[in-house]
């Protein structure tokens, strides 16, 4: 045994093939990287959670595009000394896209352009 090792307690199990089998399907469903890290999580929670964020995908690219142009916006101001009212309308039309995406992730529905 390797003598700085965190984890010094080894652990044998013998399973079923009916639960080998389950510990297999639940562990590649976990996606996580090993399957002892997997048992390991397992002990310490109880439970394995696989969220899926995909859905903040376009609530982020939004969050991206308000940044640019809050910055375009900043650069312009500095260099003109004036603010243009279309700047202000394109930041309100991306706040709004932005208001509907998180309305719509707190309801979970889907996002409808109008």
């Amino acid at each position: 045994m390797e003598k700085n090792r965190s984890r010094k307690h080894k652990f044998t199990l013998y399973l079923s093939d009916d639960e080998d089998r389950i510990l297999n399907a639940k562990y590649k469903m976990s996606n996580m990287r090993s399957k002892s890290t997997f048992l390991r999580h397992m002990i310490v929670y109880g439970a394995v959670y696989d969220v899926d964020y995909a859905y903040l995908r376009e609530y982020n690219y939004l969050l991206g595009k308000i940044g640019g142009n809050l910055n375009q916006i900043a650069k312009r101001i500095n260099e003109t000394r004036s603010i243009y009212q279309t700047d202000m309308d394109a930041i309100k039309a991306e706040m709004d896209r932005l208001w509907k995406v998180q309305i719509a992730m707190l309801k979970k529905q889907p996002v409808i352009e109008q």
